[in-house]
C-alpha cells in the first residue's frame, strides 16, 4: 500500500498547488505518444491508420524529456502505439523517471517479457496491461488468439522481477456486465489493479458498430458495480470516476487535463480527438478554443465518457467538493434510483473532418526532411571527394 499512498500524495500535493496559485486550467497526465506503430491491429482503435512514412516515425528520447519538462504534469502515460517497439524506450523512461515523474507504461506486453531487463523497478513505473476482458474476449477485441495469455505471463513475470503492474480494459458495446465482473474477479486473483473506461467513437476505427453512447454506458456500469458489491475490486480511479460512469455525476470533460504530445506535435484539443496541432505546450493552452469542445458542444464529443477527459474533472470536484467525495468512498458507487440529468446535445456544432488534410501536410513535411537530409548528404559526400 506504500506506493499508491506515496504517489497519490504527491498528485494531491500538485493538485493543491495548482488551486492555491488560481489556475483554471492544468494538466494532471501528460499522454506521450512516441510512436503509432503497433503490433497488433485492435478493430476500436482509431491510431495506427497512418500510412507508413508516418507509422515508421519516432520521437526521440531528447524529445519526450523536453515535452515532459513542458508540460510540467506529474504523470506520463504512455500509449501508442506500442511503445515496446520504440528502440529507446528503455532509455525515454530512465529519463522520466530520473525526473520524479510518474509513469504509466501501457503495453499490450506481447514484448513485455523480453524486454524487462530494459527498466528497473521503481515507486515512479507501473505497467499499464491492456486487457479487455477474459482470454476469449480479448483475443476477439485485439484480432489475435493468445495475446491475452502472453499478456497474463508477461504480468506475472513482471510482477515476479519486482514491477507495479496495472491493467486497463476498454469497454464496448456487446460485453455483459456478467463477463466484465468475471474480469475483475480475475484482476484480483493475479493482484494488479484495473482501469476501466469506454471506448471512445475514433471516426478512422474498422468497427463502427460496438461503440458505447451515454446512455448504455452509464446502464453497463450500473450493472457491474452491483454485481462488485462487497468486492474488493482494485480501481485505479478515483470513487467520483466511477460515480460518474454510473450515471450518478453529470461533468463536463476536462480536455486539457491529460495533454496528449506525439510525432505531429501537441495534439488539439485532447488525446482522443485530433483537430490540429501546435508546436509547443503553451502554444495548445493558450490558442485552443476549449469552450467549443466538450458533450454538448461538438458532435464528436456526444457520446465520449472517456477517463482522459472525465477523471481531471472527478479528481477537481473532490478537491472542491471533498465531502462528496468522501462520501462515495465510504459508502461505494450508488447503482439503483434516478441518474443525474443528461446533457442536452440539441445545441452542439457539427463533426469537422480534417484527418486526411493533417496527414498529407505531415507526409509533405517528412519528403522535405528527407531531401534536405538526402542533400546534405551529398554535399558532404562532393566536399570529400574534393
Amino acid at each position: 500500500m506504500a506506493i499508491p499512498f506515496f504517489k497519490e500524495m504527491r498528485i494531491g500535493a500538485y493538485l493543491m498547488k495548482q488551486k492555491l496559485l488560481g489556475r483554471k486550467r492544468y494538466p494532471l497526465v501528460l499522454m506521450l505518444e512516441p510512436l503509432f506503430r503497433c503490433n497488433l491491429a485492435c478493430v476500436g482503435c482509431g491510431k495506427i491508420d497512418y500510412p507508413d512514412a508516418i507509422l515508421n516515425r519516432r520521437m526521440s528520447a531528447q524529445e519526450c524529456w523536453d515535452a515532459a519538462d513542458e508540460c510540467g504534469a506529474p504523470m506520463v502515460a504512455i500509449p501508442g502505439g506500442e511503445p515496446l517497439i520504440h528502440k529507446e524506450i528503455g532509455e525515454i523512461v530512465r529519463g522520466l523517471v530520473a525526473r520524479k515523474k510518474f509513469v504509466s507504461l501501457c503495453t499490450n506486453a506481447l514484448l513485455l517479457e523480453k524486454k524487462l531487463d530494459l527498466f528497473e523497478p521503481s515507486p515512479y513505473l507501473f505497467f499499464s496491461v491492456h486487457l479487455d476482458g477474459l482470454k476469449d474476449h480479448h483475443d476477439k477485441a485485439v484480432s489475435q488468439k493468445g495475446v491475452f495469455d502472453r499478456a497474463v505471463s508477461a504480468i506475472k513475470a513482471a510482477k515476479a522481477r519486482g514491477f507495479t503492474v496495472n491493467v486497463n480494459a476498454t469497454i464496448f458495446d456487446g460485453h455483459a456486465a456478467e463477463d466484465i465482473a468475471k474480469f475483475l474477479d480475475f484482476t484480483t486473483e493475479l493482484g494488479v489493479g484495473v482501469s476501466m473506461s469506454p471506448g471512445y467513437a475514433y471516426e478512422r476505427a474498422p468497427d463502427q458498430e460496438h461503440f458505447l453512447n451515454r446512455t448504455k454506458t452509464k446502464k453497463l456500469f450500473r450493472d457491474v458495480f452491483a454485481l462488485g458489491k462487497g468486492k474488493k475490486w482494485n480501481f485505479m480511479h478515483s470513487g467520483l470516476f466511477l460515480d460518474f460512469l454510473a450515471g450518478n455525476q453529470s461533468y463536463e470533460c476536462t480536455p486539457w487535463g491529460m495533454p496528449a504530445r506525439n510525432i505531429f506535435g501537441w495534439q488539439k484539443p485532447c488525446y482522443l480527438l485530433g483537430e490540429g496541432y501546435t508546436k509547443t505546450f503553451k502554444e495548445l493552452m493558450e490558442t485552443t478554443d476549449w469552450d467549443s469542445y466538450g458533450t454538448g458542444r461538438y458532435e464528436k464529443c456526444a457520446d465520449c465518457m472517456a477517463h482522459c477527459g472525465y477523471e481531471p474533472t472527478a479528481a477537481d470536484a473532490a478537491l472542491t467538493n471533498p465531502f462528496k467525495a468522501m462520501w462515495v468512498a465510504l459508502r461505494g458507487v450508488r447503482t439503483s434510483g434516478p441518474m443525474a440529468p443528461e446533457i442536452d446535445l440539441s445545441n452542439q456544432r457539427p463533426a469537422q473532418y480534417i484527418f486526411s488534410e493533417q496527414v498529407q501536410k505531415k507526409l509533405s513535411e517528412i519528403r522535405r526532411d528527407e531531401a534536405a537530409t538526402a542533400a546534405a548528404k551529398q554535399q558532404a559526400k562532393a566536399s570529400t571527394a574534393a
